[in-house]
């Protein structure tokens, strides 16, 4: 069953231009210590911090509340797996805010799609259920 889907498109020179604007502001704001860290480490970190802002918005999107009701953006961390498939790691008020929409004896389960074709940058976030016992 479907519990949420989000979808984000932007502009990476959007997110260039708040880069040199804003600069850690922006990235301590917004980001996980560990996004921050993947970003700084790429050469086309604007890109990298484009598709991680693209993730977040569709994540707020999927739950229901954009980023109100005790959502914030650092709520909302891209992670990878070992493999390097791109994967969402919710706390705080995102995390509670998906722990209200799960019913009794359901898991959560989220899913998340990342691409690019600069200067735009997608993210999908769907939010599915199933049974846990």
């Amino acid at each position: 069953m479907i519990l949420g889907i989000g979808v984000d498109l932007i502009d990476t020179r959007r997110i260039e231009r708040t880069l040199e604007r804003f600069g850690e502001r922006f990235t301590g704001r917004c980001f996980t210590t560990t996004e921050r860290a993947k970003a700084d480490r790429r050469l086309k970190r604007a890109e990298t911090y484009a598709k991680r802002f693209a993730a977040k918005e569709a994540c707020a999107k999927a739950l229901g509340t954009g980023f109100s009701k005790g959502v914030f953006f650092r709520d909302i961390g891209v992670v990878n797996e070992p493999g390097g498939r791109p994967t969402l790691q919710l706390t705080g008020g995102a995390r509670r805010r998906l722990e209200t929409l799960t019913p009794a004896g359901m898991a959560a389960d989220l899913q998340l799609t990342l691409t690019d074709e600069p200067p735009l940058a997608q993210a999908i976030v769907l939010i599915t259920l199933k049974a846990t016992g």
